[in-house]
């Protein structure tokens, strides 16, 4: 090729081609600081922008964990608060039926203790009738053994925590819908009820607190995993700002030399006039 040439000036190729690579790398670095990205798409680095996808799908699903396991933890703390209500209604019931036990009563007065008795003992089955959340009810045995399940992970594992059938004459309240203290021969037997369920509410109310408090720490560690892994998901596709802004200064400096060179190589030509004068 000639080297002095009107047609052909390799010095202007070269210097367009510089220019084009410089104006691609100025692109890039714009885009990392408008966007605050290494990897936005999948152009950029296909195997890293194909994990960080899925691990933002793990993120996503995890807060479907968490909505979950709140509404268990709820379920389960409406279950304790009626459940402690029963264990006072118990409490009172236990006072009538032991003073019902004596034998000097007045008709009347025994009257009047039954009648508060079965007042009280009625109140035991609205307590766990109305026990529900979200419409789940932990304590009338409509759960069966199934209980309340909420997720785990994203895989579908569940957290169980059993029921607890605190209805009346359900097992562990021991005391029926017909339990009176009429007589002091009733009341002896009544007390004798009152007691068991006193300790098999106690027992229940262990076993629920145990589950709500389960609960709470998975969720706790759902929070903290999803923390985790969006730090992760940072570390692979999040942009250096700092860095980003120095190369952009220094390409933008480049970029003026390069038109500068371009400049000068497209006028190397105007030399060739002075030939022919």
């Amino acid at each position: 090729m000639a080297l002095n040439s009107v047609n052909t000036n390799a010095g202007a190729m070269i210097a367009l081609q510089n220019l084009s690579v410089t104006n691609s790398e100025l692109q890039t670095v714009q885009n990392r600081i408008n966007t605050g990205k290494i990897v936005s798409s999948a152009k950029d680095n296909g195997a890293v922008f194909a994990i960080a996808t899925s691990q933002r799908s793990e993120v996503s699903a995890l807060n479907a964990v968490k909505d979950s396991l709140n509404r268990g933890q709820s379920a389960v703390d409406v279950a304790l608060s009626a459940g402690e209500s029963v264990s006072d209604l118990l409490v009172q019931l236990k006072e009538k039926a032991l003073s019902a036990t004596d034998k000097s009563l007045t008709t009347s007065a025994r009257a009047a203790l039954n009648e508060d008795f079965k007042a009280i003992r009625d109140q035991i089955a609205t307590v766990v009738s109305n026990a529900k959340f979200n419409g789940v009810n932990l304590l009338d045995n409509s759960t069966g053994t199934g209980g309340y399940k909420a997720l785990a992970n994203t895989g579908g594992t569940t957290i169980k925590v059993a029921g607890e059938n605190l209805s009346l004459g359900g097992g562990k309240v021991t005391i029926t819908a017909t339990t009176t203290i009429g007589t002091a021969t009733l009341a002896g037997t009544a007390l004798a009820a009152v007691n068991a369920s006193i300790d098999n509410v106690s027992a229940s109310l262990a076993r629920l607190g145990t589950g709500s408090k389960a609960f709470g720490t998975h969720l706790t560690f759902v929070g903290k995993l999803q923390d985790t892994i969006e730090s992760g998901i940072g570390n692979m596709v999040d942009a250096d700002l700092a860095k980003e802004s120095a190369r952009l200064q220094a390409l933008q400096t480049k970029q003026q030399l390069g038109v500068q060179a371009l400049s000068i190589a497209n006028s190397s030509t105007s030399t060739l006039l002075g030939l022919f004068r």
